[in-house]
């Protein structure tokens, strides 16, 4: 993987030896150029241009939120942006199913969209990237690339095996101070259907995160319900911030200590957003989905 650099921006090339290609650029280099003679090289290009222009576009719709905004050009910016973010990740793995035996799927493997941690569904990515790699195993079996991505491909099975244990022991029990120093209990949700979430409101994504949350909490929360938010903010200030300032109304909770924080082990935390889904009976049945499939998996549960 070479990169040409210009102007703070990259052409990304995958290349063999004694490939012979020929670059055009112009403009913004990064959505206008072409590639010939590396056919690896020209489908980086056709993923890029898609998968760049699409995160320009989301970028755009990010700095419409405003407080200026009424409640029904809120609701209807986040379905904007609900539409176009999947339709993004379907055009990434279309290209990396259709390409699965090329670097280029590779290289598609990892690419992803602003405050983004995962390819598209957490756990189950691991079926995109055990594909590519089985299909680049036959096309370059010498690739130094294959290596990485049996590592990834055994973490996120040892991940996925930690779930399963989880899930058999029930949920470890959260009790956190709110933002008047009241201690909640996860444990005071047992019967209802609970979105057990971990966020930061210093990550800069939580306003659209939590408008999608709101619109299905206001939906379901008579129906037996409940979000369990957990910051993982130092600051308390942010984080109260935050809370009043988007006028959150389910429990969230905070200890200020971060990454440090026991949930974080307990809960095999990575990253900020994760969430779990937790039936009636205190079982999982779901991590990080997608708002289509949580609003789905909500009704189905309740």
């Amino acid at each position: 993987l070479y990169n040409i650099i210009f102007d703070n921006e990259r052409i990304p090339l995958l290349l063999t030896g004694g490939d012979d290609i020929e670059v055009n650029a112009a403009g913004k280099i990064a959505r206008n150029y072409t590639v010939e003679g590396s056919l690896e090289s020209e489908l980086l290009r056709e993923f890029n241009q898609n998968f760049i222009e699409g995160a320009i576009k989301l970028n755009g719709m990010i700095s419409k939120y405003s407080d200026e905004l009424s409640e029904e050009e809120r609701k209807a910016l986040t379905k904007e942006y609900s539409k176009l973010y999947l339709d993004i990740k379907q055009q990434q793995l279309h290209f990396i199913v259709e390409n699965k035996n090329r670097i280029a799927a590779v290289y598609a493997l990892h690419q992803r969209l602003m405050n983004e941690n995962y390819l598209f569904n957490g756990d189950s990515d691991v079926i995109y990237y055990r594909t590519v790699a089985d299909a680049v195993a036959e096309t370059y079996p010498e690739s130094h690339y294959l290596p990485i991505l049996r590592s990834q491909i055994a973490r996120m099975d040892a991940q996925i095996s930690l779930l399963s244990k989880v899930k058999e022991m029930n949920m470890p029990e959260i009790e956190l101070p709110d933002m008047f120093g009241n201690n909640r209990t996860l444990s005071s949700l047992n019967g209802k259907v609970i979105l057990l979430q971990f966020w930061s409101a210093a990550a800069g994504n939580s306003n659209a995160m939590n408008a999608d949350l709101k619109e299905l909490y206001a939906k379901y929360k008579d129906n037996g319900f409940e979000i369990f938010q957990v910051s993982f903010d130092r600051s308390k200030a942010v984080w109260i911030n935050a809370v009043q300032e988007q006028k959150l109304p389910w429990i969230s909770v905070c200890d200020l200590r971060g990454e440090t924080s026991p949930t974080v082990g307990e809960y095999n935390v990575q990253n900020v957003p994760t969430s779990y889904l937790i039936d009636r009976d205190g079982q999982i049945v779901g991590k990080d989905l997608t708002s289509e499939k949580l609003e789905a998996e909500v009704k189905r549960l309740i």
